[in-house]
């Protein structure tokens, strides 16, 4: 027997338009906006149907626990109703006070809403991830070129298929609640929810690891996490301990490097490269294999931060990263990837040019094996909700399709046994494939039973095989009906050892690759970060250590991050190497679309908004986002239309800006002293706001565009910049924003960072 709700007038949400979904293009609106309505001043009292997600946002697809399609609106997944309730739906009156007897009295122990709501709040947190715990997500779609059709019968790299996918990035080594702008490698996990089942490509923006073995992964994530005795340093390994196990367990020495490089410190996920790390095995339709890695190539370009931005950052928003993808999207500046293979014959062997394609801790330059793209990754939706999709999201790097297989890496081995058991502490059981984020959307009939968090209504008696009471179903598949059928590669015969192939000794020749395919400015930058992260750990010896593995590099490196601790150069106790370098690991020489990048328009108070107007649109029109900066908050309106200020001068900081252009000479704001504003203490002329000369000058340091007309010119010389520096733009509206144009789409004014001599 149904029975109705009892019959309330609720109202229809109200405010906002809300459009159906993102679209590429201009976008009038500042991204951020925290709900699809403006609120009202005071608090809602008519009842209304919760809000509609933002244009920007949507949760998983609705499939059921086993890949059925329910044809269900998304919205069926989340609450529903005008009013408050009980877990049960029993509605309620009051969620502000406990049952008491009298308004003094005792709190009863009847009170079932007070017992409900606290213990599921006592009980919202779920273990973090032991690595990559710190991460943001999106979804998307991925549309494949036909490319691969050759070497792989994957399903999803046939010609011009679409597949869904949710991509996530993160840190490994800080905890949930820390800082994104670390230095750190970031995970780059993309699940395809493909016809034939779920492949998560689980990859880094770095293409090779620290360590050959998985049996060595809990000591370089135990060396690299916080120290035990005293849990600091978070998120870092500027530290003893990571440096002792580097220092002494030389085939971290390549990884190490890439993380010491302007790679460690990307500017946005949306810059960001992405390798598959390992080697795995395609299979054709008839049967022939090929080995392959897989790489992302950003559409943005390869980008990084410089070290005092991302310190900056790391205390002004320390949600920065994942601020920039939410933001991209939600403004329709879709991130975009293709995915490349490299390809290589699968010899007996396994070596590619001399290169072991087994070892994780080796790259195949690009100029020996080039990339190949074989599909567009677009992102273009955020999360509806953060702990239901981002945190509850599980990769695998055995969610394999047919097509594509593992190898006999020994690190992709272990990856392959620990993935799958992390789930069973974190998301509660072995049934994590049925939380809707993780759903396959290829039909299920696996006869597992039971469990924790069971969602799914099994039908049948007979969970098993052979079996005739459920009439033999679920039946084998053949390769001729989709199976996945390993390749049979042929194994080597041998006696059980705990050793490594002789191929997997050279810990030195890649690193001295890499170093020597660097530009002299990213060099810099290295012995920067080496001696930087050394100068952190206490002991002498881990660092005489350290100078001693990067002897085996490059005498250079060597010597002048010795020069920078202070201790003598150690001699190489090994032949440096001889490799040719590969141009292609530098992020120097190209030019990228400014999709989504972020342009100050500072002005004064007093500012004639025709011109501020005109930069909005250029800013716009060319699919970048412009953030009006002036003394105060409010809506200027002198001279012409209102324009609203996105940041004041106490709340711009240079780090979130990819260029300045400054209108005028903004005069000191009220709040500009040192009482109120510390940045109001910069020292110089008494030209303009002080916290403007910083803003510049800060700018101006970390080789960012600057433009500026109408007076602008004394700001810049009571900043001492000079009017010819390169990337310094003194020109009216017509000319300087195009030269400001071509400046941004080599990502920063490289000029500006002179190698020492």
């Amino acid at each position: 027997m149904s029975q109705k709700n009892p019959a309330e007038p609720v109202a229809k949400a109200t405010g906002d338009a809300v459009p159906t979904g993102p679209s590429r293009g201009r976008q009038e609106g500042v991204p951020g906006k925290p709900a699809p309505a403006s609120p009202q001043l005071g608090e809602p009292t008519t009842p209304i149907e919760p809000l509609p997600p933002k244009a920007d946002q949507h949760g998983p697809e609705t499939v059921g626990p086993t890949g059925q399609p329910t044809g269900a609106d998304r919205a069926r997944m989340a609450q529903s109703g005008a009013h408050l309730t009980t877990a049960q739906g029993a509605r309620l009156p009051d969620s502000d006070h406990s049952l008491k007897a009298g308004p003094r009295g005792p709190v009863l122990l009847q009170d079932h809403h007070l017992r409900e709501k606290l213990m599921h709040f006592d009980h919202e947190r779920i273990p973090e991830r032991v690595v990559h715990a710190r991460g943001a997500a999106a979804h998307g779609v991925f549309r494949s070129y036909g490319a691969a059709a050759a070497v792989t019968r994957a399903a999803f790299l046939a010609p011009d298929v679409e597949t869904p996918v949710f991509v996530r990035f993160s840190t490994v080594l800080g905890s949930r609640g820390s800082a994104d702008t670390v230095r750190d490698t970031r995970g780059f996990a993309t699940k395809f929810y493909t016809e034939e089942g779920v492949f998560d490509l689980v990859g880094n923006n770095i293409p090779v690891f620290f360590i050959q073995d998985a049996i060595k992964f809990p000591d370089v994530i135990h060396a690299a996490k916080p120290h035990p005795d005293r849990e600091i340093p978070q998120a870092q390994s500027a530290h003893d301990t990571f440096w002792d196990f580097v220092s002494l367990h030389t085939e971290a020495t390549h990884h190490t490097l890439w993380n010491m490089s302007d790679r460690g410190i990307p500017r946005s996920y949306r810059m960001m490269e992405g390798f598959g790390v390992h080697t795995f095995r395609l299979a054709n339709a008839e049967g022939a294999s090929t080995l392959v890695k897989f790489h992302w190539k950003p559409r943005l370009g390869v980008h990084s931060l410089v070290w005092e931005e991302a310190q900056l950052l790391a205390g002004t928003d320390p949600d920065f990263h994942r601020r920039d993808l939410y933001d991209a999207i939600e403004a329709g500046a879709f991130p975009q990837w293709e995915l490349g293979i490299q390809t290589f014959p699968d010899t007996e062997d396994q070596i590619f040019e001399g290169i072991d394609l087994l070892d994780p801790t080796k790259i195949v330059p690009e100029e020996l094996a080039s990339v190949q793209p074989v599909g567009l990754l677009t992102l273009n939706a955020n999360p509806s909700n953060f702990f239901a999709e981002v945190e509850q999201v599980a990769f695998h790097v055995g969610h394999l399709v047919p097509g594509i297989d593992a190898t006999d890496d020994p690190l992709l081995a272990g990856r392959m046994f620990s993935y799958l058991d992390t789930q069973l502490t974190r998301l509660g059981g072995p049934n994590f494939g049925q939380i809707p984020i993780n759903r396959t959307h290829a039909p299920v009939n696996d006869m597992l039973r039971d469990g924790f968090h069971q969602t799914a209504v099994h039908r049948g008696a007979a969970p098993y095989k052979p079996n005739s009471l459920d009439g033999g179903c679920p039946f084998f598949a053949g390769a001729d009906t989709g199976a996945f059928i390993e390749v049979p590669v042929e194994v080597p015969a041998g006696r059980k050892v705990r050793e490594a192939p002789a191929s997997f000794d050279d810990h030195f020749s890649q690193p001295r690759l890499f170093w020597q395919s660097m530009s002299p400015v990213e060099r810099e930058h290295i012995i920067a970060a080496y001696t930087f992260e050394l100068g952190k750990c206490y002991e002498q010896t881990i660092k005489e250590r350290a100078l001693a593995v990067l002897a085996n590099v490059d005498s250079d490196l060597c010597a002048q991050v010795a020069a920078g601790l202070g201790l003598p150069v150690p001699d190489a106790t090994e032949p440096l190497a001889d490799p040719a370098p590969s141009p292609r690991l530098s992020q120097l020489g190209a030019t990228w679309p400014l999709d989504g990048r972020v342009v100050g328009v500072v002005v004064d108070q007093d500012v004639d908004t025709t011109g501020v107007h005109a930069v909005r649109e250029a800013v716009l029109d060319a699919g970048m986002v412009p953030l009006v900066v002036a003394p105060a908050g409010g809506v200027p309106a002198t001279g012409g239309d209102p324009v609203t200020v996105q940041r004041t001068f106490a709340t711009a900081r240079s780090v979130e800006f990819d260029a300045l252009v400054l209108i005028g000479a903004p005069q000191a704001g009220a709040d500009a002293h040192g009482a109120r504003d510390a940045k109001a203490g910069y020292p110089g002329s008494s030209i303009g706001d002080p916290r403007v000369l910083a803003l510049i000058t800060e700018a101006y340091r970390h080789g960012k565009a600057l433009a500026g007309w109408g007076g602008a010119d004394a700001v810049f010389e009571a900043a001492t910049i000079p009017a010819d520096a390169p990337g310094v733009i003194l020109a009216d509206i017509e000319q300087a924003l195009p030269l400001l144009w071509e400046n941004l789409a080599a990502h920063r004014v490289w000029q500006r960072f002179p190698a020492a001599a």
